[in-house]
């Protein structure tokens, strides 16, 4: 054969192998489906699949994920991922590349998108304040120092974002060192507008905001109850409600703070974790008056509904951590117990209720659990994995 005809062929199938890898990678991909699974012992996080259960790739190199979390762009393609050593961190989920990175504090827990989508909020520890970022670039927009005092700065915790009110994007965060909630409004330009509520009860240590955006509950370290305010009312004010939640009559040990931001709420009902104690309680969430107590294997640390409200899930601290129980809502007992694996840190709902993926730190797996059989479809190998985030998240107030 001609050599001048095979080196012509041979250009014509690298061609359209080259045109064929860039129809691959710029077809059009949903992201509804996807989700992240923190690796905290190696600064990974795993890219999921849950349609088909599964870890599509790894992005490495975002620092110490010893207590991270993650929040999504409005088109759920960027996770935004917070470490426990100041680091956020921009993901790109279709691409599954590391797209920026910047170190914006010594100390960090948590953190917030805006209801726009314009704004990614970093809440730390130290310094004490909030952070606001450019979703786009990470250029730092606004740093809100929580000083409550002249020199003095607060931890910041329990950090959600709520709807406008027509003053700018608009957050909630509570001041662990002050006794304080602010509320702040971020304008397009302009200085940020700050109402700080006082006093609302000693040592707020997480809190999280009902799903319609309306109430703000801050659970209160320092002394039994929470701190509740409407963020309808047209002048906001905090007031004390649950006055025995906490510890109530009998000071036991506390093995894991709970976490409030995974309260159930189902209906006119939510499902608190008692602090210190083997129970669940429920609450009316029209008079947010304890209406009764669920015996359980332990003490409760994630308290979560599924996404129809029909079941909530309960995860335990030490030594209990290898559990999961699920409650009926309905008759209000426990319907069944699972061992996915020891040291079960976190649950995360498909958006219509059908699986749970549930990870378990020291079994170095993430199981995936059918909500309506209580098998497990499938469990994925992953090292360490601790908080689980859907993008399907993207679409939620405080999430």
């Amino acid at each position: 054969m001609n050599i001048s005809l095979v080196s012509r062929l041979g250009l014509v199938i690298i061609t359209l192998a080259i045109s064929a890898c860039a129809t691959f990678q710029t077809q059009p991909v949903g992201t509804g489906d996807l989700g992240v699974v923190i690796e905290r012992a190696t600064g990974k996080v795993a890219i999921i699949n849950t349609t088909s259960p599964r870890v599509l790739g790894e992005v490495a190199g975002l620092g110490d994920l010893s207590h991270a979390s993650v929040v999504f762009s409005r088109d759920e393609q960027f996770a935004y991922v917070f470490g426990r050593d100041g680091g956020l961190s921009k993901v790109n989920l279709l691409t599954r590349r590391l797209e920026a990175r910047v170190m914006q504090a010594g100390n960090s827990i948590g953190g917030a998108m805006s209801q726009d989508g314009r704004y990614v909020v970093a809440q730390n520890y130290t310094p004490g304040g909030i952070k606001v970022f450019d979703a786009g670039t990470l250029a730092l927009v606004v740093d809100i120092p929580a000083e409550y005092a002249p020199g003095k700065l607060s931890r910041v915790v329990g950090l959600v974002d709520v709807p406008t009110n027509g003053q700018g994007q608009r957050f909630v965060f509570s001041l662990f060192d002050a006794d304080e909630i602010w509320i702040v409004d971020v304008p397009r330009s302009g200085a940020p507008l700050i109402q700080r509520l006082q006093k609302v009860g000693h040592q707020p240590y997480d809190a999280l905001v009902t799903p319609n955006g309306r109430y703000y509950i801050a659970g209160l370290f320092g002394e039994d109850g929470l701190a509740l305010v409407d963020l309808w009312a047209e002048r906001p004010q905090a007031r004390k409600i649950l006055s025995g939640y906490g510890r109530g009559e009998e000071a036991l040990p506390v093995y894991k703070m709970p976490h409030l931001r995974g309260w159930a709420v189902a209906g006119h009902r939510a499902y608190l974790p008692a602090v210190g104690h083997h129970e669940v309680l429920v609450v009316d969430t029209d008079s947010w008056r304890e209406i009764a107590r669920i015996p359980v294997a332990g003490q409760p640390v994630f308290v979560i509904a599924r996404p129809d409200g029909r079941q909530v899930w309960v995860n335990f601290a030490v030594p209990d951590y290898h559990r999961v129980q699920v409650i009926d809502t309905q008759t209000e007992k426990v319907v069944r117990t699972l061992e996915p694996g020891k040291a079960v840190l976190h649950m995360e709902f498909t958006p219509r209720a059908d699986q749970v993926w549930i990870s378990s730190r020291d079994a170095n797996r993430v199981s995936v659990i059918d909500t309506s059989t209580f098998e497990t479809v499938q469990m994925l190998e992953l090292e360490a994995p601790s908080g689980i985030f859907l993008t399907t998240r993207a679409a939620r107030i405080g999430f």
